[in-house]
């Protein structure tokens, strides 16, 4: 008999059909509250589409039932994960595998340094800064200082060009808005500068440190901080010393309120580069002014029609350097003149096998990134484009960083893998020397663990790389945990998590798949997975867990599954459409009403990705796999923890409350249906230590016990 979705009309009767699902004789699955239905059916191009815990989407800062509802359903999850064997066992380890001194990525202004530095448990990084690269560093600011609850984190810093001031933003619980503020770097005192209804922004000081340029939305209703949507981004001027009130807007499109806009300044000073999108496509339009002393800026496009990528490397005058998907999907390096922009573009670096993702000026060469098979390589050329020779990178990983300015020689990278925290690395583009800025002492052998990288084939014969992460000495099939993203051209590369390590620590296995819609390989790939082509990356998901099974890596009943954001969706698809495939589920904050996801906060970029709902053709295709919408009543289904937090602004924790009601209204069978949700935390930026191993403990044992992995001190 053919399973019928959830949200049909005759589901709507809480528990009301029979089930036929295996039991588990362990423990009973644990009384859920009862959560009210409400008779609200909408239609929608002909279709009747019920949506009976639409009120769920209320705000719980304001909604007293939702407050109780999300109380209810805590002291529930958190009672079962109470009874969970090796829960302490894991958060006792996760919190000594942090606990190792770790640094950012300097930047250098003036003659100083700036970077991060976490003593291992503290809950934010702290920014230190040293006047010189062999000074004695200082801590310039603490942002452990600032909460009790460690939950107010230091977002995104830029020094201005002559190391004199700091400009940063204050990230308050998780949310995505920011504070702007500005230090005296050398008093180490703030200068009472303030701005506010910052979000998704660049920071860029003008050349001569007189301001800096940013972007923000306005202010929102006050009932609306955490949900309304955020429209009409405009590029505004701060003159240090002066009030919000008085800045200057510098760019804006009220006529089009859906377009986003960030500023970037060049190294020499003399032009501001705006970058215009509509969404999160890598589509841009790019502006240009000229910055000449206090004279008003009046800047005139230079690429026009939202059509390609387009990321500056550098410049020298009116020489701007790009990296660009136009004319090359995986990515090429050009030269324009932007006072000329009409004329051909000069092909610099032309597109290659492996993917393009970053390039950089300093001093006077050009670094390359690349994606080889999700693995990072990097080169350096000249500014003409010649190769000068490779960067040698210490092995399988991820690097990131190799910012700088022309005129500089030196910069800094980190270099990191699945089983080696980040070691970052100074380097100089003039004599190709490199050394070792910090590295961190770990409380693991990364020599104990194998990381192997296998090509499987997707339903339709696609070859998607997956990597596979496990103890040398392991034998045999093993509990895994499979872990996917496959959108927004996200790639998902080695990258070294001590929550995820203990996992592998105890006997499991850790799968990572580049899903298509991911920008593994460039733009064919990442269209390959988004709009009417997102089902191919449940495909691939799907067609992973099938190839660890097939290849013995994992047995049946031992593979669980794992994604955020993004990867939240295509958890909460992919355990729809192949509930005998898994045996846990961790779908985190994840975009779960795939028909009303535009209507929130950021949630309306994201169509570029999905769609939109409010078109036919769209409509009928989100809806076909719409986690909310498609829970099948009638199945046996993997247990599930879902995981979100009270003022995520990003994907609002409406998609997980809403989802979870429907999970426990259904006749699922015996396994456990939960959610986890934390407070004063968001979308997982600004994440305090402490909550990062809450959460962490709490996953994995949780899908230790259901995947059959034994939790034992070590």
């Amino acid at each position: 008999m053919r399973s019928t979705p959830l949200l049909a009309a005759a589901a709507l009767s809480l528990m009301s059909q029979s089930v036929s699902a295996e039991t588990t004789p362990e423990r009973p699955k644990p009384m859920v509250p009862h959560t009210r239905a409400a008779d609200l059916t909408e239609e929608q191009f002909g279709v009747k589409v019920p949506d009976p815990f639409r009120w769920l989407e209320n705000d719980v800062r304001t909604d007293p039932e939702v407050k109780r509802w999300v109380d209810d359903q805590n002291k529930v999850t958190d009672a079962y994960l109470g009874t969970l064997p090796g829960r302490g066992i894991l958060a006792d380890r996760m919190k000594k595998l942090l606990n190792f001194e770790r640094s950012g990525i300097p930047r250098k202004a003036g003659s100083r340094y700036f970077y991060t530095r976490n003593d291992g448990l503290q809950n934010q990084s702290v920014l230190w800064v040293k006047d010189g690269l062999d000074a004695a560093p200082r801590v310039l600011i603490d942002p452990n200082l600032w909460a009790k609850d460690g939950a107010t984190a230091l977002a995104e810093w830029q020094a201005s060009d002559d190391g004199r001031y700091l400009l940063y933003a204050v990230q308050d619980g998780g949310t995505d808005w920011r504070t702007l503020r500005v230090i005296n770097v050398e008093t180490g005192k703030p200068i009472g500068d303030e701005v506010k209804w910052v979000k998704f922004s660049s920071l860029a000081w003008k050349g001569d440190g007189s301001g800096f340029f940013y972007s923000r939305f306005p202010a929102p209703d006050k009932d609306g901080t955490f949900q309304s949507l955020n429209v009409n981004q405009s590029v505004y001027f701060h003159k240090i010393g002066t009030a919000q009130a008085d800045d200057k807007l510098i760019y804006a499109t009220p006529d089009k309120p859906k377009l986003g806009h960030t500023a970037q300044v060049t190294d020499d000073g003399q032009y501001l580069l705006v970058t215009t999108s509509s969404g999160t496509d890598d589509r841009y339009e790019l502006n240009v002014g000229r910055i000449d002393g206090d004279k008003p800026i009046r800047v005139r496009p230079i690429v026009k029609g939202l059509d390609h990528d387009w990321q500056l490397a550098g410049s020298s005058g009116s020489r701007f350097i790009f990296l660009t998907n136009k004319d090359a999907p995986r990515g090429r390096l050009v030269a324009m003149d932007v006072k000329r922009p009409l004329a051909p573009l000069k092909e610099l670096v032309a597109e290659s096998k492996a993917t393009m993702v970053g390039a950089s000026q300093v001093g006077d060469k050009v670094i390359l990134a690349y994606l080889g098979d999700a693995k990072s390589e990097a080169e350096l050329r000249d500014l003409d484009g010649r190769l000068v020779g490779p960067v040698k990178l210490p092995g399988i990983g991820t690097a990131a960083g190799f910012g700088g300015k022309g005129g500089d020689p030196e910069t800094f990278f980190t270099f990191s893998s699945f089983a080696t925290p980040p070691t970052v690395y100074r380097f100089n583009t003039a004599t190709g020397e490199k050394s070792i800025f910090s590295q961190p002492k770990v409380a693991f052998n990364p020599d104990d663990f194998v990381t192997e990288q296998v090509f499987y084939p997707s339903k339709d014969g696609t070859r998607v790389p997956m990597f596979i992460v496990k103890r040398k000495d392991l034998k045999g099939p093993a509990p895994t945990l499979l872990y996917g993203y496959g959108g927004f051209n996200i790639s998902v590369t080695p990258s070294f998590s001590a929550t995820k390590l203990a996992w592998i620590e105890q006997g499991g296995v850790l799968a990572i798949a580049n899903l298509r819609g991911g920008g593994e390989y460039g733009k064919a790939w990442h269209d390959a997975g988004r709009l009417g082509n997102k089902q191919n990356v449940f495909d691939d998901f799907i067609s992973a867990g099938e190839f660890l099974i097939a290849a013995g890596t994992t047995g049946k009943g031992q593979l669980a599954i794992e994604g955020r954001s993004n990867g939240g969706l295509l958890v909460g698809a992919v355990v729809n459409q192949r509930p005998d495939l898994f045996a846990a589920a961790l779908p985190g904050v994840g975009v779960m009403d795939m028909l009303r996801f535009n209507r929130f906060t950021a949630g309306r970029y994201w169509v570029d990705d999905y769609g939109d709902p409010g078109k036919e053709e769209d409509f009928k295709k989100l809806l076909g796999y719409s986690p909310y919408h498609n829970i099948m009543a009638g199945k046996a289904y993997p247990a599930i923890l879902v995981t979100t937090a009270d003022t995520d602004d990003r994907v609002v924790p409406g998609h997980s409350f809403k989802y979870t009601a429907a999970l426990q209204a259904a006749e699922l069978g015996s396994k456990p249906h939960l959610i986890r949700i934390e407070t004063r935390a968001g979308h997982g930026s600004g994440k305090p230590t402490d909550k990062v191993i809450a959460e962490g403990a709490d996953s994995y044992a949780f899908i230790a016990k259901w995947t059959g992995l034994a939790i034992e001190n070590r």
